[in-house]
């Protein structure tokens, strides 16, 4: 949206020819900025109820800069995924109020004080510890978008009484992201002892059978326990982007 259809827009409703639900409307449907390279939408936040996150995979650093400068300007919170370390430190030079993540791979930058909006909190278990670095984008994407987030690592099937121990933390969260490479069992675990929301989130991580993460998803995906729903292999922050939808505030 520029500087006249804002002007028209506002003009409109002072002068009564449109009310404010029919304003607020508008506002969600109109603004971005293009740059180019890409069509910034600052009023994803309106629309969805969070901003739109960068994936930094296969940008160029002078691409990153440019769509960074410009959220920037608008004083919004910038969360940017799957950024390597190389990139990572340009960044970090250019935008020095930035914090990186080098596990998750994501870099975020705060400009204005995280809200809470979720009704609970959400958990993020992860089976292995080699599993974190997908955790930790779950975790990190859900509190960027205004979530108290709790973790519990390395509770996965081959040593199953490190689960069973901690029901009490399982039965406090409100939503339950579920981390697994392997065979992907975890999710159907959590699954049968919990009555909450289960995301589960196939990893990578397995030796050659593993297939990439494809034998987890599978085996997620023909979970016999109820209420279990996939995201993609490696997929912490859609797993977190959904866990922020069904705790929301209502």
């Amino acid at each position: 949206m520029n500087s006249k259809e804002l002007t028209r827009l506002l003009c409109s409703l002072v002068d009564g020819q449109i009310d404010v639900s029919d304003a607020a409307e508008r506002l969600k449907q109109l603004p971005f900025e293009d740059l180019g390279i890409a069509q910034i939408d600052h009023h994803r936040e309106l629309r969805q109820g969070a901003p739109e996150v960068i994936l930094g995979e296969s940008k160029s650093l002078e691409q990153l800069r440019i769509i960074l400068s410009a959220m920037v300007k608008k004083k919004r919170n910038i969360l940017v995924t799957r950024l390597d370390e190389e990139k990572a430190t340009t960044i970090c030079n250019q935008f020095p109020d930035g914090e990186y993540d080098s596990e998750a791979r994501t870099f975020c930058l705060i400009q204005q004080q995280i809200a809470i909006t979720g009704a609970g909190k959400i958990l993020v278990v992860c089976a292995g510890t080699s599993d974190l670095p997908v955790a930790r984008e779950a975790i990190i994407t859900a509190r960027m978008l205004g979530n108290e987030v709790e973790q519990l690592v390395d509770v996965g099937v081959a040593g199953i009484h490190r689960l069973l121990a901690r029901q009490e933390l399982l039965q406090q969260a409100a939503v339950i992201i579920v981390v697994a490479g392997m065979e992907g069992a975890l999710p159907s675990v959590i699954g049968g002892l919990v009555a909450k929301p289960v995301i589960a989130v196939p990893t990578s991580v397995g030796y050659g059978a593993a297939f990439g993460g494809l034998a987890a998803l599978l085996g997620m995906l023909n979970s016999c326990a109820s209420g279990v729903t996939v995201v993609n292999i490696d997929n912490g922050f859609g797993a977190a982007f959904a866990a922020n939808r069904i705790n929301r505030k209502s």
